[in-house]
């Protein structure tokens, strides 16, 4: 009897280990060829993620519940943390291709550390619905009064525009983000039929960017033949200069792998890691989303919930890295005295330029003059 109690209680967990039915599974992870490292690697991982998950969630969520800006700062060239400047609250931007599952990520965040259950609190895109986020959206994921992060949800991005796309990309991390400010992209114009405005919303200073990855995208760029411009856009904005904080890549998840098979799936992780030059097991996750009926394909599944918890854990500690030193009296002078400076410098240019202008008009009087002396 007792072991079936103790088989019944492995019965969860073992339900939610997608990657223990790939074939030769057993021997897979112990094998030491070198054409199976990488997906030696991502097994271990997903093991890893398994043995922490039914115990190790509940802390990492108290550790979100209680974190405040600046609590994973670290001493670093000699300043101590009062002469940071730390916002009240760090911003983590979700970017991604349309429809890669960013709107259904932050419901799921909602779901997994707001306790909001079923309760959907973004709208998203399916094949039943044409709708797509066409402005910058805030999330307070924990539902707290006192949450010390929180979450932005952006306009996904088009793969044929993406120069356009990643030039709004680089005004966000430049300028700042703001709730209910509309995502243009080149010529676009405002719909007013949103009904909405930024006004009055706090300006955010984006403090770590998270790509959103669909790895069905993946699967038929490299696996079926299919059309690799979507993958390629996928490299361009995970390598643009201006998401890059504090030196170090954007945090990557991919969604949609339910949708392939247990090969397929790690096969299509270790291709998109390898096409973008990065590690397959540090800063990428692979999580499932909610479905459009607003739950797990694989109800409480506990493997998704701490992945999920544990990759929001990552950005927020990335983000303690990029706060800035305070700026001082001095720093302030200077940067005044610099703006008079060019000021200055660009008045003088252009009344250089009137003065050459005027110039050139008076010589080309004289020689007219001189020219019509000569023909008389």
């Amino acid at each position: 009897m007792t072991q079936t109690h103790q088989q019944n209680d492995q019965e969860p967990n073992t339900r939610f280990c997608w990657w223990k039915t790939v074939p030769d599974f057993t021997s897979l992870k112990t094998s030491s060829s070198p054409s199976c490292l990488s997906i030696v690697k991502v097994l271990r991982e997903m093991e890893r993620l398994c043995s922490i998950s039914e115990h190790g969630l509940d802390e990492l969520k108290h550790k979100l519940m209680v974190y405040k800006a600046g609590d994973f700062w670290l001493p670093i060239g000699g300043l101590k943390k009062e002469n940071m400047d730390i916002p009240s609250e760090v911003t983590v931007l979700l970017v991604g291709l349309s429809g890669s599952g960013k709107s259904s990520l932050v419901n799921l965040m909602y779901g997994v550390l707001g306790r909001s259950g079923l309760i959907p609190f973004s709208q998203t895109s399916n094949e039943s619905s044409k709708y797509s986020t066409m402005i910058l959206e805030e999330h307070n994921v924990l539902r707290s009064t006192r949450n010390g992060f929180c979450v932005y949800d952006s306009r996904g991005l088009d793969f044929t525009r993406m120069g356009e796309c990643l030039d709004e990309v680089t005004r966000w991390i430049t300028d700042g983000v703001r709730h209910n400010e509309p995502c243009l992209f080149g010529e676009d114009v405002v719909d007013t039929s949103l009904n909405c405005s930024s006004d009055g919303f706090v300006r955010r200073k984006v403090n770590y960017v998270v790509v959103v990855v669909d790895l069905t995208d993946v699967y038929k760029a490299f696996f079926c033949g299919g059309d690799f411009k979507r993958v390629l856009a996928i490299k361009s904005l995970f390598h643009c200069p201006s998401i890059r904080t504090s030196n170090a890549d954007p945090l990557l998840i991919l969604t949609h792998g339910d949708m392939l098979k247990p090969m397929e799936r790690l096969n299509c992780r270790i291709k998109i890691c390898s096409y973008l030059g990065i590690p397959v097991t540090t800063g990428v996750y692979d999580i499932v989303c909610l479905s459009e009926q607003g739950i797990l394909p694989e109800e409480a599944d506990p493997v998704t919930c701490f992945a999920l918890t544990e990759a929001i854990y990552r950005a927020i500690l990335q983000s303690d890295r990029t706060h800035s030193p305070k700026k001082t009296w001095k720093d302030c002078f200077v940067d005044i005295l610099s703006r008079v400076m060019c000021s200055l410098a660009y008045f003088f240019a252009m009344l250089s330029r009137v003065f050459q202008e005027w110039g050139d008009k008076n010589k080309i009087v004289e020689l007219t003059k001189v020219s019509l002396r000569k023909n008389r």
